[in-house]
């Protein structure tokens, strides 16, 4: 474990919270693996200070394993944390730090698994995958998607790290986010009823928006295997109005959907549109309701009958799940890449909370998993 742990350590020093750059964390992670004999490339996000990895080692052929891991972690603002949360801190089983459950603990195995592959004759290549601004949508990988058919070939399968407890996840809700502006009529609130209130129409959009989820949830698909087992409809904020004597003109909601891979994002925002025209109807060149998608990903659903599960449960020991948090799988499983979510610690019990820690058992059982996939490329 002392390899790993080392790496660990190092990379929790890096405070990639999303909005910050990764790109030091991405120069330790290129060092490391180019005296390991990896090829690799780099992909550049637009705005040039965060960049995704792609890595590999073995023959240059189809197929392979592939472990992916994100380098972005969720702030620590507003937390109250009884450990530097960009310092590795170790108490008995326990090792604490931002990002040691979700998920550079899962990254640190990846990379001290190139310490064995170095040395292997492998007869299919080992592939490793970086990805930058997941926490924030999956942001990141959106835009590595269009840059990896060409260097990623078809690997048989596919590993995302998040934590799963180390059991094989092979399906996950997909999302969208949305901005929704809310334009109405400014005016005095002593005359309120003349004019078109954002913030009623706002209110008024949200109720509609509930009564939707009623009927998802009444007729909707279902899929048990979920805590929640139908498509979800949130909303999350509510800004409006500046003082109370005065009719508010606008009015901003966040909203999201969690959908099921069977329900199509595209005819439940069709809905979300057809409400804000028949809200708008009263207000002719007055009222405006506007949804602006911010980001999404696509849900995963492998179907249980893939060899990739076989392999990766006889890897892992561990049984079949889904998880209610998203991942970037479903990109990949999009690129025809066979793929599942297995990863150590428990996104539940771990992340994103003050302290969060991973065990020492878990990281050995992630450890454990990764060489029996390395072998496997023998």
């Amino acid at each position: 474990m002392t390899t790993s742990l080392d790496i660990l350590d190092r990379l929790i020093s890096f405070d990639t919270v999303s909005h910050r750059s990764n790109i030091g964390l991405i120069e330790y992670v290129e060092d490391h693996l180019r005296a390991r004999n990896f090829r690799l490339h780099r992909i550049r996000d637009s705005k040039q200070d965060k960049a995704g990895l792609y890595a590999e080692i073995g023959p240059q052929i189809e197929g392979g394993i592939l472990l992916s891991a994100h380098s972005d972690v969720v702030p620590v603002d507003q937390q109250v944390w009884s450990k530097p949360p960009f310092q590795l801190t170790r108490e008995g089983d326990r090792l604490f730090g931002r990002g040691t459950t979700d998920m550079k603990g899962f990254l640190s195995e990846m990379l001290a698994l190139a310490d064995l592959a170095q040395n292997m004759p492998l007869r299919a290549p080992l592939k490793l995958l970086i990805s930058y601004d997941e926490e924030i949508g999956c942001v990141g990988m959106r835009h590595m998607q269009n840059h990896l058919p060409p260097i990623l070939g078809k690997p048989e399968l596919a590993i995302v790290g998040e934590p799963t407890e180390m059991q094989v996840a092979i399906g996950h809700k997909g999302k969208r986010a949305y901005h929704v502006d809310v334009t109405g009529q400014s005016g005095h609130s002593a005359l309120a009823p003349k004019f078109a209130s954002a913030l009623h129409l706002a209110v008024d959009f949200v109720k509609e928006l509930r009564a939707l989820q009623t009927e998802i949830t009444q007729v909707g698909h279902r899929d048990e295997h979920y805590a929640i087992p139908y498509s979800t409809i949130h909303v999350g904020t509510l800004h409006s109005g500046s003082a109370l004597n005065i009719v508010p003109d606008k009015a901003v909601l966040k909203i999201e959907i969690r959908h099921l891979v069977e329900d199509d994002p595209n005819v439940i925002e069709k809905r979300f549109q057809q409400i804000a025209e028949t809200l708008m109807s009263p207000y002719p060149d007055i009222a405006e309701i506007q949804l602006h998608c911010e980001a999404s990903y696509p849900g995963l659903a492998i179907p249980v009958h893939e060899a990739a599960i076989t392999l990766a449960q006889n890897w892992s020991g561990e049984t079949t799940s889904k998880v209610a948090f998203g991942t970037e799988a479903g990109f990949l499983s999009e690129l025809g890449v066979p793929t599942v979510v297995c990863g150590p610690g428990s996104m539940t019990d771990q992340g994103h909370k003050p302290d969060e820690y991973i065990s020492l058992k878990q990281l050995s059982k992630c450890s454990i998993m990764l060489e029996r996939a390395l072998q496997y490329l023998v």
